[in-house]
């Protein structure tokens, strides 16, 4: 598996496989079933992971969201629209894991 999967993630895949398969393959038809293309639900799903607080989920649509095209500067403009959605801590919060991601991830 890649270098950028949290440990977590991995023993959870390595300890139930049939789970996370599954999981992939709900994940896969949802993807299927929507009207944005690929960089749109990327963004989409930055948006919804800032307001989840999810660390893991930010980190990795940030990642994604680099790979299709979009620029870290688009992407802070997510995390800074969702300051009166989703609260300034979860904003600041979800600015800094961005900010680790494009340390390692751009140029």
């Amino acid at each position: 598996m890649p270098d950028h999967l949290p440990t977590v993630y991995v023993d959870f895949t390595e300890r139930f496989p049939d789970v996370a398969e599954a999981q992939g393959e709900m994940a896969r038809r949802i993807r299927e079933r929507t009207p944005y293309d690929e960089a749109t639900n990327r963004l989409l799903k930055l948006a919804l992971a800032i307001g989840a607080e999810s660390e893991g989920a930010v980190r990795s649509n940030t990642r994604k969201a680099l790979q299709h095209g979009s620029s870290p500067d688009d992407l802070r403009s997510i995390a800074l629209l969702a300051i009166t959605t989703c609260g300034f801590p979860a904003s600041v919060a979800a600015l800094g894991w961005m900010q680790e991601v494009f340390d390692r991830e751009t140029p």
